[in-house]
């Protein structure tokens, strides 16, 4: 029977999302062999060149991190062929995985996807559930294959979502799933269990496409609901925005008012300490917390007490 002992692991991830679950495998008696991360990128104003998250938890952990730039070498392929897994557990890594690797670990390549697959696909599936209005999502544990999130599940689980998370905190709910979900399957895998593997429906599919800071820009013309939840998809990144006469700000909250406005997108309608209401192409959207180029964020009356409101907001098209 195997054990936990038996079982070589490596794994390959680069973001924060990654590192919660890589922690949780230390922790859990699952230390990987070897991390895969890609390489340092510049950060700051210096633009000096910055480990992501998982290079430095592995680091603390004296883990072996290799960089590749690609994992379509010979170098890095034969790397993994000589380490000899049995499974390789892949979690946002952002480099692909091609068929000779997918090839070498015994037990294959396991991803971990934060959504409810085959729905929202791809890149940016948590910002999408968001924006799109999901009420539930989740984590789904995947066997990988060739095609872009199409492998079998082995394991799925649910959180329900109540129309107040943003991408930052609805990101860190699923990340902890994401680490349960993974130990459950190494827990089963290293007692000797078979995990079954079920093919995902070829109904329901969709792809979360890469985010893009032109869609932050928020348009008056679609309704105060897409752009609310479009506001809290975007927070923290790419972050939506409109401009208010001639200044660029950024939108970190709004809510969505009852009731037509009766006037054109992007009027105003009135602003106060209760916020900045702004017509839409259906419905009212409430401006509350906002952030000026350079400033701090701010709540919509913080942000008036030196400026006045343009009549109509830029942003129409």
């Amino acid at each position: 029977m195997t054990t936990r002992r038996d079982l070589r692991i490596l794994f390959a991830g680069t973001p924060e999302f990654a590192a919660v679950p890589l922690q949780a495998m230390l922790t859990g008696g699952f230390a990987p062999l070897a991390v895969f991360t890609q390489p340092d990128r510049p950060s700051g104003r210096g633009q000096a060149l910055q480990p992501g998250p998982v290079k430095r938890a592995a680091t603390a952990a004296g883990i072996p991190v290799f960089q590749p730039l690609s994992l379509r070498d010979a170098e890095p392929q034969e790397r993994i062929a000589a380490l000899a897994p049995d499974l390789l557990v892949v979690v946002a890594y952002g480099l692909i995985l091609p068929s000779a690797v997918l090839a070498l670990p015994v037990y294959g390549c396991w991803n971990v996807h934060a959504s409810l697959l085959p729905r929202w696909r791809g890149a940016a599936p948590i910002q999408r559930a968001i924006e799109a209005g999901d009420e539930e999502t989740g984590v789904c544990i995947m066997q990988i294959e060739a095609g872009l999130d199409t492998g079998p599940v082995l394991h799925r689980a649910r959180i329900a979502l109540d129309g107040t998370e943003t991408a930052g905190t609805l990101h860190d709910r699923l990340a902890e799933l994401g680490a349960r979900s993974l130990l459950d399957c190494l827990r089963r895998l290293a007692a000797g269990e078979a995990l079954p593997a079920t093919a995902q429906s070829a109904t329901g599919v969709s792809y979360a496409r890469k985010l893009d800071k032109a869609e932050a820009e928020l348009d008056w013309t679609e309704p105060a609901a897409v752009l609310e939840r479009r506001v809290r998809a975007f927070d923290p990144w790419p972050a939506a925005w409109c401009r208010i006469g001639d200044e660029p700000v950024r939108v970190w909250r709004a809510g969505c008012l009852p009731g037509n406005a009766g006037a054109p997108p992007g009027t105003v309608l009135a602003g106060g300490r209760a916020g900045i209401d702004v017509a839409t192409g259906n419905g009212i959207l409430r401006l509350l917390e906002l952030q000026p180029a350079g400033k701090r964020r701010m709540s919509a009356a913080d942000f008036l007490n030196s400026r006045s409101l343009p009549g109509r907001l830029a942003g129409v098209t």
